[in-house]
This record gives C-alpha cells, sequence and structure tokens, in this order.
C-alpha cells in the first residue's frame, strides 16, 4: 500500500501526489520536496503575487548566495541559538568553515553596511524570494508543512525609530490585501519575550519595541493577544494567525522588530543634524514558508485552487479525431495561450466522459469539449469545477470564454 493512501481525504501530501504536484526522492533526503510543472506554478504564482505587493511598496530585490562562512551567523547570534540546526559545509579549496544559510537577514545586513548611509535614503527596503536550510529533526518533518530546505518571501527594512509605525502599517496592509484574495481570516498574535535568559539583546530596548507593537495594534484595530516567550531571540514580533476552512489556526506571516541585531552589525546612518544614530531593522515575511503555506492552502481549499492559481486553468477535450475538429481545438490551444492562459489539449482515443473525469479528478476549473456543434457555431457551454459560480451566458462565443477566464485570472477573482 502507498503511504499517502493511509491520509485522510484532505491531507496535502495526498492532494499534492493526486494533483501532480511534488514528489519526495530517497536519493535526494528526507524533508527535501522536489516540485513538479504543475507545483512549480503554483510556487511562482504564490510568490509573484507576494513580490508584486511589495514592489508597488517600495521594496527592491535583492539576491544573496546560500553559503556563508560561519563568522556571519557567529556575529548575528544565530550560531549560539541555532547552532544545531545548520547545515555544514567543507571547502575542498580554503580552510574556511561554512554553512548553508539557515535564515536571510544577516546576510542584507552586509548590503546595508556595504556603504554609509543617509537619513534621506531610509528607509531601505530589501526583499528576495528565496530558500534557506535548515537541519529540522527527521521526526518532525511532514509533508510540506515541515520541511529542511525552506522557500520564503523574504524581506527587512532598515529604518529610523520614528519610521517603525508607518512601516509596520504598511506591512500590515499588504497582509490584508493578500488573505483577503485567499478568502482566509486572520487574528495577530503578539509575540513577546518571557522571564527567561534565551534572549539577547538590551532589556529596555526590548519593553520599548514591544510597546510600539502593542500601539500598532490598536491602531489598527487588529484583533490580537499576547503570547509570552514566543518571540524571536532578537525581538518581538506580530504573528499572522490565519485561520483555514476546517477551523485549524496556522501561523504564517510574519513581521519583527529587531533592535539586536543592527547593534550586534553597528548598523547606523547619518541623520539631519550630521550625527550618527542607530537604524532600527524589521524582518518580515508575506506569506512565510511558501511550502509550509501551500500545505495549509491546499487543505483550506480541498485542493480546488482559486483559477489564477490553478496550474491548469483549461482543458481542451476533443469530440473525436476528425481534422477539422483538431483544428479547431489547437487553434482554441494557441488563442488561450495568447492571453496568458494555462490550458491542456487533451486528443486522446478515450472516450469524452472519461477525459471529463480526468478533468475533474485533477480538479481543473474549466473544460470545454470540442465537437461538430462547437465547430459549427464557434460557441461552447464549458463544464465548470463544482465550487465555481455558474457562468453567465452558459453558452457563449469560444474567444469570449477565454477572455473572461483570463480577465478573471488576471484580476485573482
Amino acid at each position: 500500500m502507498d503511504e499517502t493512501d493511509k491520509l485522510g481525504e484532505n491531507d496535502h501530501r495526498r492532494l499534492g501526489k493526486e494533483l501532480d504536484l511534488f514528489v519526495f526522492s530517497d536519493l535526494i533526503g528526507a524533508g527535501l520536496p522536489l516540485f513538479t510543472p504543475r507545483g512549480t506554478v503554483i510556487r511562482d504564482q504564490l510568490l509573484s503575487f507576494s513580490e508584486e505587493l511589495q514592489l508597488k511598496n517600495g521594496f527592491e530585490k535583492v539576491f544573496i548566495p546560500h553559503i556563508t562562512k560561519e563568522e556571519l551567523y557567529k556575529r548575528s547570534g544565530h550560531w549560539e541559538k541555532f547552532g544545531e540546526e545548520l547545515f555544514l559545509v567543507k571547502s575542498q579549496e580554503t580552510t574556511d568553515k561554512l554553512v548553508l544559510k539557515p535564515m536571510n537577514c544577516p546576510h542584507h545586513i552586509q548590503i546595508y553596511a556595504s556603504r554609509p548611509r543617509s537619513y534621506r535614503e531610509l528607509p531601505i527596503r530589501y526583499m528576495e524570494s528565496t530558500v534557506q536550510y535548515r537541519d529540522e529533526k527527521k521526526g518532525e518533518l511532514a509533508g510540506l508543512a515541515r520541511v529542511r530546505a525552506i522557500s520564503i518571501d523574504d524581506a527587512h527594512i532598515f529604518c529610523s525609530l520614528e519610521q517603525i509605525e508607518a512601516e509596520f502599517t504598511t506591512i500590515l496592509k499588504m497582509i490584508e490585501e493578500m488573505y483577503k484574495v485567499f478568502n482566509m481570516e486572520f487574528r495577530a498574535r503578539l509575540s513577546f519575550r518571557d522571564n527567561s535568559d534565551v534572549y539577547l539583546g538590551d532589556a529596555e530596548h526590548w519593553k520599548q519595541a514591544q510597546a510600539i507593537l502593542v500601539k500598532v495594534a490598536k491602531k489598527l484595530n487588529l484583533k490580537y493577544d499576547v503570547a509570552e516567550g514566543d518571540a524571536a531571540f532578537y525581538g518581538p514580533k506580530i504573528d499572522i494567525m490565519v485561520t483555514d476552512s476546517l477551523g485549524r489556526e496556522w501561523q504564517c506571516a510574519t513581521e519583527q522588530l529587531d533592535f539586536f541585531m543592527p547593534e550586534r552589525f553597528g548598523l547606523t546612518y547619518i541623520d539631519s543634524d550630521g550625527k550618527e544614530k542607530p537604524v532600527v531593522l524589521i524582518h518580515k515575511a508575506l506569506l512565510g514558508s511558501v511550502e509550509r503555506f501551500l500545505s495549509v492552502y491546499l487543505e483550506h481549499t480541498s485542493g480546488h485552487l482559486p483559477v489564477w492559481l490553478c496550474p491548469e486553468q483549461v482543458r481542451i477535450a476533443t469530440l473525436n479525431d476528425e481534422k477539422s475538429i483538431l483544428k479547431l481545438a489547437e487553434n482554441v490551444v494557441e488563442k488561450a495561450k495568447s492571453l496568458g492562459l494555462r490550458v491542456w489539449l487533451d486528443d486522446s482515443n478515450e472516450t469524452v466522459s472519461k477525459k471529463i473525469l480526468q478533468a475533474e479528478h485533477m480538479k481543473v476549473p474549466y473544460v470545454i469539449v470540442i465537437g461538430d456543434k462547437e465547430l459549427q457555431s464557434g460557441k461552447v457551454t464549458p463544464r465548470l469545477r463544482a465550487d465555481l459560480p455558474k457562468l453567465e451566458p452558459e453558452t457563449m462565443n469560444l474567444d469570449a470564454f477565454l477572455e473572461k477566464v483570463a480577465e478573471d485570472a488576471e484580476a485573482r477573482k
């Protein structure tokens, strides 16, 4: 028996196999998912959405390598806190001790620190969709929910003390816009420190940072609660707790306020009075771990992804193999692709009913059957996935139908 046969019908691991989205290989290793072409479409669409939101809010793309000398993480404090989660890399050319990056902030910090900065430049917002690596315990790995290669829509903002509130407000508005599209409600969890000694940095800075987060949450009328002991080791954060269709809560997006790391790396800017001032760092992710978000969203939708996110948006099924019908079907595919739609032609020898059944199994939103009637009239009556609203009118011109689907997908309806 296949392992996925033991899983519940709604489990993302089962859906991932049935919809041909991702696989795992013993030769690659546990916790290292491989995304198929269909799964990669979903990843790309998610990250494109995140990047679009960020770019229109003043973020700039950067790119960093996936390995670094271990000294970087000793300076940042990550070695002390997460040393056992680091993948160690050995160079055959130098004596450098290297690690796979478990997070990206120390790299982005080096870009900021590469030259003196003026108050006129602030805030500086770096964004990057990248992969980070953590040596998670094998027993804790679970499909995409917890992996060792973590894709993340990461970003870091370097700003002054006075700019913190505005930056947090902008981030939360992006989060609201994103999760409205996903049709998912959320609340905020203010993750603060407790009185233990696991946190680094000045106690006064912690107090100041936590007070700022409470002020922002109240100003934005967020539903929130405080979770003491859940802060990052370097600062407090606002974690976004998303509720899925089964009533379960998941932590996805996050925004974190950090006084500690800028101090550790000596990050400053020259203020309007000509004096050097310490900079503040804000860590942000809208999706968080893309793998984890996808595991949540697949189960939230039972695999019935919205049209804009579907790896296959329209399937064209031929009634028979007559040349005129095949030609029309190929023309429809060409037209759909020219509109940016993801379309697949099923011109196999199977019966139409079986072709439709196969499309339903893959949860394709729209199926068009091309036969003599369509050839003569130029009109189609698309078959819709059960969860989609009915088309008005139900029968329409071929081009008009494709243009409507493309328009809805573009608008992420």
